[in-house]
Order: structure tokens, then sequence, then C-alpha cells
């Protein structure tokens, strides 16, 4: 089998392919940048090109759809990869600022999703696949190369639970942050989950600079059982455990998302739960819209979501950020990735806009 490029990080490829580590970046550099290997490099022989060619390959996703939201710019690409199932990215527009604009890409780190929160598109397909690291480079890549601003973020926050497919996604994330890689600031890189305890825990032990963001949605368990049943493998208790012991080794804040749902856990007790479930543990909110086309939840209204505010500054006490969740009207908004029943023949294709 060939070593796929996209998939290995530059000391990965030093190790796999005999060259120096040196050669091996300039050779990434180049891949990730260009889509092929150098024609001629002064530091790499010819004959070692020629069985680099031989000893390689560079897979491409293809691109089989792109929408652009017409009322806020987010845009949505659907790939096919290693596998005949589609999976979804999107692009997050963030232009405005004249003088700094630019993309964030929001990648899928598998087809499907095996956790089923009730408020999720994607958890309603079920697990199919993991997607392999340069599948979610990929993503970024093609992306990028359809882009007038640069892409300076990537968000594990697509498709699936990327702490499910640890080894992979960590990968992905250390080639997008290498110089002679995607050259994404690692700070700008980040990762979500449900609340994977174990993956946490050893997110933890082996230090990523990358961001880790914690679904938590309800501090009650119950009602976050029933919305997120990851809570029946992986107790609140249990997670906050997980977290608290990752702010004694990071020193930062831990932040967590909220998934916000009209009627369910946009209220006072909801705050005061919150509250008392995170004290002594420095934290910051991320407030998000529930996006359910189905209309079976819906997003707080503007009185709600308000009153809601008040009561998280009486009682958390800490910094809260409501996260616009773009391209509703093209059902790329969070929750909303499915895919497509298509199911289209399996190859490895260079991509076509």
């Amino acid at each position: 089998m060939p070593i796929l490029l996209k998939n290995q990080t530059a000391a990965e490829l030093h190790g796999q392919l005999g060259i120096t580590l040196r050669q091996a970046r300039m050779i990434q550099a180049v891949v990730i940048r260009k889509g092929k290997l150098p024609e001629v490099q002064a530091e790499i022989s010819e004959k070692a090109l020629k069985a680099l060619r031989v000893a390689t390959e560079i897979p491409n996703l293809m691109v089989v759809d792109k929408k652009i939201s017409p009322q806020d710019g987010f845009a949505k690409y659907l790939f096919r990869g290693d596998g005949p199932e589609p999976f979804e990215a999107v692009r997050i527009p963030l232009l405005h600022r004249e003088e700094d604009q630019k993309y964030i890409v929001c990648v899928s780190s598998q087809v499907g999703c095996a956790l089923g929160c009730a408020f999720c598109y994607t958890g309603k397909m079920g697990f199919i696949r993991n997607l392999s690291a340069w599948e979610m480079v990929d993503q970024a890549l093609k992306i990028r190369d359809d882009s007038e601003h640069p892409v300076r973020g990537v968000v594990f926050m697509g498709m699936g639970e990327p702490l499910l497919n640890y080894d992979e996604v960590i990968r992905a994330a250390r080639i997008l942050s290498e110089p002679c890689g995607g050259a994404i600031s690692a700070k700008a890189i980040t990762i979500s989950t449900a609340g994977i305890v174990p993956a946490i825990r050893r997110y933890t032990a082996e230090k990523h600079p990358f961001r880790l963001v914690v679904s938590l949605t309800s501090a009650d368990p119950q009602k976050r059982r029933e919305l997120m049943p990851v809570e029946k493998l992986h107790p609140t208790v249990e997670l906050m455990d997980a977290l608290r012991e990752r702010h004694q080794v990071i020193g930062e804040r831990i932040t967590l998302a909220w998934t916000m749902i009209s009627g369910l856990n946009t209220g006072e007790e909801d705050a005061r739960q919150l509250a008392e479930l995170t004290r002594g543990l420095p934290v910051k909110l991320d407030l998000i819209d529930v996006n359910d086309p189905s209309g079976k939840y819906a997003p707080p209204s503007p009185e709600e979501l308000h009153a809601f505010r008040d009561a998280l500054r009486m009682h958390l006490a800490a910094p809260v950020a409501r996260r616009y969740s773009g391209g509703k009207d093209i059902c790329a908004a969070c929750g909303m990735l499915a895919g497509t029943n298509h199911i289209i023949p399996h190859a490895r294709a260079a991509s076509t806009f």
C-alpha cells in the first residue's frame, strides 16, 4: 500500500520515507500548498523524488455539491472520500473587519454519529464510519482553494464525535497546524466533544495545544440523558471530574457549549443548576440556538433568551457568549449536517468546482 500524503505529519513522513526531517517538511509544504510532489527539489535528488512518487499517493476528496446561503454567506460542501458515503463541511465567513477578512472551516470527523443526541440530525444517521486524517485535512484544503479569503481556523464540529475518532483527529489537527502543513495556529483549531470522559483525560495528559469545547446543554443529569444519551455512558459527575482535572493541568477556563432549547434548558433553574455544577471551576459558556427543521425543538424567543442570560449573570458569574449558527436556510447550521441520501460509487478523484 502506498503512503498517503496529507495523512502524515512531517515527522511521520521523515520516519516512513527514510528522508531527513528537513526534506520531509519540504515535501509536506509542497503537497499541502500545491497538491502535488515537487518536480525539482535542490535538496532531494531526482532518484529520491522518483522513489517518492512510487512510494506515495496524494489522495483527493471529490466535491459533490456546494451551496452558499444568500442570507449570511455560509457555504456547505458535500464531499466524497475513501468510501461511497458522502459527508459535509461548512465554510464560516468572518468578514466584518475589512482589514482581516477570513474564513473558519467546520470539518466532519465521521460519517454519521453514534451518540444520537435528540436535537442533532447527524445523530439520526447512526454511525457509518470514521474519516481518515487526510479526509479531514482535505476538507480544509479544498475549501481553502475555493475561497477568496484565507482560512485562518478549523473547528472539528461537523458530522461525528471527534473524540471517538481520536487518533485520526489529532493527526489531522497536527497536520493543519504545522508551519509546513496548513499553517493554522493551534489556538485557532477547536475540537468539540459531547463528553467522552476517557478521551478527555487522554487529551489532557497528552497536553495538546488545540482548544477543547465540551457540549453540556444541561446540568441536570436526567434532562441531559434524555437529550444526550452519552450521559448514560459517561455521567455528568465523571465528566466534571475530568474537566476539573483538565483545569488543574492547563490553568485555563473550561469552555462549555449549551444548545438552547425553548422550554427545556433556558430557565432560571437551569442557570442555577449550572452554577452549582461548576462551582469552583472557571468556565466560559457558549450559547448556541438549537436547529431543528422538524419543529420538535425550537430556540428560545428573544424574551426567553434575555431572561436566561440575566439568570446566568446572577448565578454563574462567568463569561457567556452567544455563538451565531449560520447557514440555516441551506441546512449548514449546527446540528443540521446529515449528508445526503445519495450513495456515490467509491473512488479517489480530484475535486472539481
